[in-house]
């Protein structure tokens, strides 16, 4: 799996020369703008509840020894929660409405990448916009509930000293997982229905984490990271799911 963590990882090095090559910046406007207003939102929401869900911690505590301590550590957690969670959200909204732009932008890929006489060209699912989108809510919110449910376990896990480093880690790669799960439906909505998606991504789960990584990391720089975030991770997973998309029709 390791092997293809890195294949993941390694197609973002052609992603900004193919964009500009097809021209496909055009198609990236809004989901840039639903992903910048997005990231404002939750920043802003966040700093908000932090401190609440720090002092709603806290309470557990009802002895005084040991109190501000605890109400530190609390308020700590607390911030951990809102950012977690808030990395949760915006991921699985801008993936969920941006379905319908990226598409085209996974199918014009494909057309590029594969000769216009392949049987794979041919498979294709015929999908309007508002199934797109319907696609892009139900799996996204699929992998919200799922990425939530893993989050609060390791969350509690998180309390536990030893294993606290660990957990940290464990955390970004179920996000990664998840982002680029999303990036490579983009392309798989064509060729798969639902369920036969998720078997896909899972058996190449390599590549899925591989793009959330950088996907992840990307979200670390300011302003700037929200706005390219999705033009380079959607064409980096539409390339390697491609090309595994061919593999397994060839093979």
């Amino acid at each position: 799996m390791l092997k293809d963590v890195f294949i993941g990882v390694k197609a973002y090095a052609g992603a900004f020369e193919l964009i500009t090559k097809l021209k496909l910046w055009k198609y990236f406007i809004i989901p840039m703008l639903i992903s910048l207003i997005t990231a404002i939102v939750i920043g802003v929401s966040a700093y908000g509840f932090s401190d609440n869900i720090g002092q709603l911690i806290s309470k557990i505590w009802v002895w005084e020894w040991g109190k501000e301590t605890f109400t530190t550590i609390s308020e700590i957690f607390g911030g951990l929660i809102i950012i977690v969670l808030g990395l949760v959200l915006y991921k699985h909204i801008i993936m969920a409405l941006s379905a319908p732009f990226m598409s085209p932008v996974s199918e014009k890929i494909e057309a590029y990448l594969l000769d216009e006489n392949s049987n794979l060209v041919h498979q294709h699912r015929n999908t309007s916009f508002q199934s797109q989108l319907w696609r892009g809510i139900r799996i996204n919110i699929r992998n919200l509930f799922m990425e939530l449910w893993l989050t609060v376990v390791i969350l509690i896990m998180s309390l536990i000293p030893i294993i606290g480093w660990f957990t940290s880690l464990l955390l970004f790669f179920i996000q990664a997982y998840y982002a680029g799960f999303g990036n490579m439906d983009y392309t798989l909505e064509r060729h798969f229905k639902y369920k036969e998606s998720i078997s896909f991504v899972r058996k190449h789960r390599g590549i899925a984490i591989g793009n959330g990584i950088v996907f992840m990391l990307f979200l670390l720089i300011p302003i700037i990271g929200v706005i390219l975030v999705l033009p380079l991770s959607v064409t980096a997973a539409s390339t390697e799911t491609v090309k595994l998309l061919k593999a397994k029709h060839e093979g």
